[in-house]
C-alpha cells in the first residue's frame, strides 16, 4: 500500500501563485508515475499533469500547460505542482496520485493510489 498527503492548498488572487506538496509514504518502491489531478464543483476529475519517478519525464494538460510546473524530489518521496499566472477557473480540489505504470499516464484508471484532495480557490 502507498498513502499519500496533499498540502499548500489556500485563496488566492487571480494572477497570483501557489505550491502544492504531495508526500508519500508506505511501498512506495512498486509505483514509477506520481501525477495531479482536479476537480472543480459538478465536474469530472480531469488530468493536470504527471511525472516519472525516475528521469524526471513530464506530461501536461492543455489547459495548465506553460503556467504549471511538475516536479519531484525522489530523496523525500515529494512531488510538487508549482502554480503561476492563476485563474477562477483553477478553483478545485486538487488530488495527488501514483500509478505502477513506467511511463507518465493521464487517465483515472491508470493510477493506484490517491490521495485526500486539498483545495484550491482563486478569487477573480
Amino acid at each position: 500500500q502507498v498513502q499519500l498527503v496533499e498540502s499548500g492548498g489556500g485563496l488566492v488572487q487571480a494572477g497570483g501563485s501557489l505550491r502544492l506538496s504531495c508526500a508519500a509514504s508506505g511501498r512506495t518502491f512498486s509505483t514509477y508515475v506520481m501525477g495531479w489531478f482536479r476537480q472543480g464543483p459538478g465536474k469530472e476529475r480531469e488530468f493536470v499533469a504527471a511525472i516519472s519517478r525516475s528521469g524526471g519525464n513530464t506530461v501536461y494538460a492543455d489547459s495548465v500547460k506553460g503556467r504549471f510546473t511538475i516536479s519531484g524530489d525522489n530523496a523525500k518521496n515529494t512531488i510538487y505542482l508549482q502554480m503561476n499566472s492563476l485563474k477562477p477557473e483553477d478553483t478545485a480540489a486538487y488530488y495527488c496520485a501514483a500509478s505502477r505504470r513506467i511511463m507518465p499516464v493521464t487517465l483515472r484508471v491508470e493510477y493506484d493510489y490517491w490521495g485526500q484532495g486539498t483545495q484550491v480557490a482563486v478569487s477573480s
